[in-house]
């Protein structure tokens, strides 16, 4: 079996059933609709199910949740008021960066609460839990930034080695990663081009700076420490000493 066979066989393992993710953050959307009240401008469906870069082994589905700039409260407000409408819906709630993840009919389902910049546009100021701060971006440009790569099938691998070793490597920073390291290579050529990908974590991932394309002020690359940099590039390495790629991704 080549490797591109070996890896395409990958990708069909994890694939993500579209339609029951969409089904199932259509079922929570009532919640959102009453949370939001009267400020909800709209709820899509964002992250790698819009990208086109979702696997089963992650998130099933984003949903980017806008409200309008004359939204009453902090951010801080707009996150927690968003956790206690899910629990107090019935769901399992946890708290992670910029989003509240949940469960619904067995998909897992993230929330990305953002208050628009503007009354116009789609930039969005975010709440980050970790650092209790705030962001400012905008999803429809990380959207077309990934899918008009044409990368998606090299992202999909990346994110499926990223979940089977137990890495900490936010998706977008994944993917924008991904993106730089094959700038030059032909676009199908998925073994040899996962290679490459894999040789840049091992060489360049900790070193290199990423700026997100909707806001030059928000630094995507620091999103990990230089230790969590260093386990990425650490398990690159480890995994392009394997024989072959069944060593790799299972």
């Amino acid at each position: 079996m080549s490797g591109d066979t070996y890896l395409r066989s990958i990708l069909r393992k994890y694939d993500i059933d579209v339609d029951g993710a969409r089904a199932a953050g259509n079922t929570i959307y009532p919640v959102i609709q009453n949370w939001g009240r009267s400020y909800l401008v709209k709820a899509e469906f964002s992250g790698s199910l819009a990208k086109g870069t979702g696997v089963n082994l992650g998130t099933d589905a984003d949903i980017f949740i806008s409200v309008s700039s004359t939204t009453p409260g902090t951010l801080a407000d707009l996150y927690e008021t968003l956790f206690n409408a899910v629990t107090q819906s019935g769901y399992t709630a946890r708290r992670q960066n910029v989003s509240i993840g949940t469960a619904v009919n067995g998909y897992k389902i993230d929330l990305v609460p953002g208050k628009r910049q503007s009354q116009h546009g789609n930039s969005h100021s975010l709440y980050k839990s970790r650092s209790n701060s705030w962001t400012l971006t905008n999803i429809n440009t990380h959207i077309n930034h990934v899918k008009g790569s044409n990368r998606a099938d090299e992202i999909r691998m990346a994110k499926i080695w990223r979940q089977l070793h137990n890495l900490d490597f936010p998706s977008f920073y994944l993917e924008m990663a991904v993106i730089d390291s094959l700038r030059y290579a032909t676009v199908g050529n998925l073994s040899a081009n996962f290679h490459k990908v894999l040789q840049f974590f091992r060489d360049n991932l900790p070193s290199t700076r990423y700026v997100d394309p909707a806001n030059s002020n928000n630094i995507i690359s620091d999103d990990l420490n230089a230790t969590q940099k260093a386990a990425v590039s650490d398990q690159a390495r480890s995994s392009l000493n394997q024989q072959t790629w069944g060593g790799v991704v299972w």
